[in-house]
């Protein structure tokens, strides 16, 4: 179905793996148009309770694959971030499901971009995650203007978004870029560990912590209370609350279903 990208499901766990191996898993149009349909192929399943994003070979993505001929042409660059890229950050952020961005190799731009608009980022030692629009005299899209200040602080974001600093793994995780950095051979096993982790939790509930924890970067402290109410509202009456409560009665592990 997908020429750009693979999606596989097991065990409530999806996992959509750029598939341009041979570029380094830039982004051309194509690769934008099929990732928008798995996103959205993702939310739609009630089987999948975690995503991993991820890439195939040695990278993540090395970003806008500048060999695509539409970016050099007359093409309104604000058209395609409004038809191409912006609806995957707003997919993926909007997703009320755990994102866990496996972060095997570079990148760049866009590329760092969409991993940094994942929930959780697991890195392998060979990774590295860089801003480079400045060297080809653009600014930061994709939603790095936004993730970028607020992980990092605003004097580093501009110094990595004016010189297209790259950052090795351990570096980024000294700047709170990723949340954990493993051997590349180990890379697998953690976050296939904290997918099942994920896909075994009550989905719902991270879903609703998801929304509130974005939009408590522009909310006040009263419309913080109130948002907190009405997800605690929806969270109480699911299934799995009601299995939480009597698991912890039952002084047993809970069984949730994501429901």
């Amino acid at each position: 179905m997908y020429e750009t990208l693979l999606l596989t499901l097991a065990n409530n766990i999806a996992t959509i793996t750029l598939n341009r191996p041979e570029v380094f898993n830039a982004v051309n149009e194509k690769l934008t148009e099929e990732l928008k349909v798995a996103l959205d192929e993702v939310a739609a399943n009630p089987e999948v309770r975690a995503l991993i994003f991820t890439g195939t070979g040695k990278a993540f993505c090395s970003g806008q694959d500048l060999k695509e001929t539409s970016l050099l042409t007359n093409q309104s660059l604000a058209d395609a971030l409004h038809q191409r890229y912006n609806p995957i950050i707003r997919s993926m952020r909007d997703l009320p499901k755990p994102i866990i961005g496996k972060l095997n190799g570079v990148a760049a731009g866009a590329g760092c971009s969409l991993v940094l608009a994942c929930d959780v980022i697991i890195a392998s030692e060979a990774a590295s995650l860089s801003q480079l629009f400045i060297n080809i005299g653009l600014v930061p899209d994709s939603g790095a203007s936004f993730f970028l200040p607020r992980m990092v602080g605003s004097l580093k974001a501009f110094e990595l978004c004016t010189l297209g600093t790259k950052i090795n793994a351990h570096d980024a995780l000294e700047l709170g870029l990723v949340n954990q950095v493993v051997t590349a051979e180990a890379l697998d096993k953690t976050v296939q560990q904290l997918a099942e982790r994920y896909a075994a939790a009550p989905t719902k509930a991270i879903g609703l912590i998801k929304k509130m924890l974005q939009q408590s970067g522009s909310a006040t402290l009263h419309e913080m209370l109130d948002l907190e109410a009405e997800c605690q509202e929806i969270a109480g009456k699911t299934t799995d609350f009601r299995e939480g409560v009597a698991a912890f009665l039952e002084k047993r592990s809970p069984r949730f279903t994501g429901n």
